[in-house]
């Protein structure tokens, strides 16, 4: 401001005046502070706009990567949308599947409660049916489950025991064997109920039951137990008949048979005369004949004395060796005749048993002559006597060199009048009743009997006989 401006014109400076250099000062004062927060303001403009102008590299750089960010996310949740698709797709196609089984089911469901609905209605039926024969049968039933406990009993048994079926169904064994009606029942069959084949009790006088107890299982395991009783006074009141008729009928022929047998041996013996050659044979196989029928009255007897309970009398210590070696010396005859070998085998020192020796000898002297009489000529016949000393019996056994038996008829070889098919063609003689006898004689003294065979390779035949010390009570046998 001080400086004049080139020209041809010439400025005159007149004095300021003091206010006006006071006003000009301050003025110039306040330019120079405008001047200088001008300055500071461009400078904050600036470093604004270098902050701005960094933000705005660090934003386009977030832009970049944003946008970087976004193209990955994009091809993620293009991946992800199509997983999704796919994954819709398949649950689409398991729903429809699931669906599809569901009502698969539901229709064989639906069959399946048809078929049990039937099935239940012919359970039923065959209940009632099963029912219907439980009460309609004509022999007592009593019906108890896995735990022994009465779970049913037809109008039969009721009958037969007296009682009523409300007032024992329910009970179990051990209880039911204290009821005043089934006292006799249970003595028989004892509370355990083991499985029996018809064993006889009496009910009241003159009724005869036989009683049966049979198990029932399911799957292998138990399910139950049926007892079954039997009226059988009928056969027993005809059986006595029988049997007493046998009796009347042997006691009668053997008198007249032992006077014939009287005759024929004096006639043999030539008490009467010489006779010829042929007269002889004939009267030979006439005694022959009567010998036979007086074996047979013989068995029909021991047989009325067995079914009567009075068989076994007599019992006292016999020795089997002696017995079995007088019927093997009383045999050799016939083995003799039919060149047949026989060993007797033995242990020391056997003890005495306790018995009828008359009717164990009947035994020894039956098992030894069908042993000869079975087996094939020029054979051989063993015979052991042994003591079990584990067991405490005596043990007597032959073994023949015959025919067998089949397999198909070994049940029936110790019942009455029984004679296996091979046997009668073997050997025509005979009644059928030795062995039943022997089993009853043996049995009667508390021992057992039974055989080993096989179809033409031989039997043997085993009977055993406890022992007992001398003093000890007989019936402890």
């Amino acid at each position: 401001m001080g400086n004049a401006e080139a020209g041809s014109k010439s400025v005159i400076y007149l004095p300021m005046s003091e206010e006006k250099k006071n006003s000009d000062a301050g003025l110039l004062k306040e330019m120079d502070r405008t001047a200088k927060l001008l300055v500071r303001r461009d400078l904050e403009l600036r470093r604004v706009n270098e902050e701005l102008d960094e933000k705005i590299k660090i934003l386009e750089a977030d832009e970049i990567r944003l946008h970087e960010m976004n193209e990955i996310l994009e091809i993620r949740l293009r991946a992800r949308t199509r997983q999704l698709t796919e994954n819709i797709n398949d649950l689409d196609r398991q729903v429809k599947e699931r669906t599809q089984n569901i009502e698969d089911s539901k229709k064989a469901l639906s069959d399946a409660l048809k078929n049990v609905s039937k099935e239940k209605n012919l359970a039923e039926e065959e209940k009632e049916k099963t029912l219907s024969i439980i009460r309609n049968f004509s022999d007592g039933l009593l019906i108890f489950d896995v735990n022994d406990v009465l779970i049913g009993i037809n109008p039969k048994a009721e009958e037969y025991l007296n009682v009523k079926a409300v007032d024992v169904e329910g009970i179990d064994a051990a209880q039911l064997s204290s009821v005043a009606e089934l006292v006799s029942l249970f003595a028989i069959i004892g509370a355990d109920m083991r499985d029996m084949s018809r064993k006889e009790f009496e009910i009241g006088k003159n009724f005869i039951m036989e009683v049966s107890v049979i198990s029932t299982n399911y799957k292998q395991e138990q399910s139950g137990k049926f007892i079954i009783l039997h009226d059988v006074t009928r056969e027993k009141t005809v059986e006595k008949s029988k049997s007493e008729f046998v009796s009347i009928a042997a006691h009668q022929l053997r008198t007249p048979l032992t006077s014939i047998k009287w005759i024929l041996t004096s006639l043999l013996d030539g008490d009467f005369g010489e006779m010829s050659a042929e007269q002889r044979e004939y009267l030979q196989k006439t005694n022959s004949s009567n010998e036979r029928m007086i074996n047979l009255v013989d068995d029909l007897l021991n047989l009325s004395r067995i079914e009567e309970g009075r068989y076994i009398q007599f019992k006292d210590y016999v020795s089997l060796e002696e017995l079995v070696e007088k019927n093997i010396e009383n045999l050799q005859i016939k083995l003799n005749k039919k060149k047949l070998g026989l060993s007797f085998e033995k242990t020391e020192n056997i003890p005495q048993v306790l018995a009828d020796k008359e009717k164990i000898n009947l035994v020894v002297q039956n098992l030894l002559e069908n042993a000869a009489n079975y087996s094939l000529g020029g054979g051989k016949v063993v015979v052991a006597l042994k003591e079990d000393k584990e067991k405490n019996e005596v043990i007597f056994q032959v073994r023949d060199s015959g025919i067998g038996i089949a397999d198909d008829q070994k049940a029936r070889i110790f019942t009455k009048f029984f004679r296996a098919k091979n046997a009668v063609q073997s050997e025509t003689a005979g009644s059928g009743l030795g062995l039943f006898i022997n089993k009853n004689i043996v049995e009667a003294h508390g021992g057992r009997i039974w055989f080993e065979s096989e179809k033409d390779k031989g039997t043997t035949f085993f009977f055993a006989l406890p022992l007992k010390k001398k003093g000890e009570s007989e019936s402890e046998l």
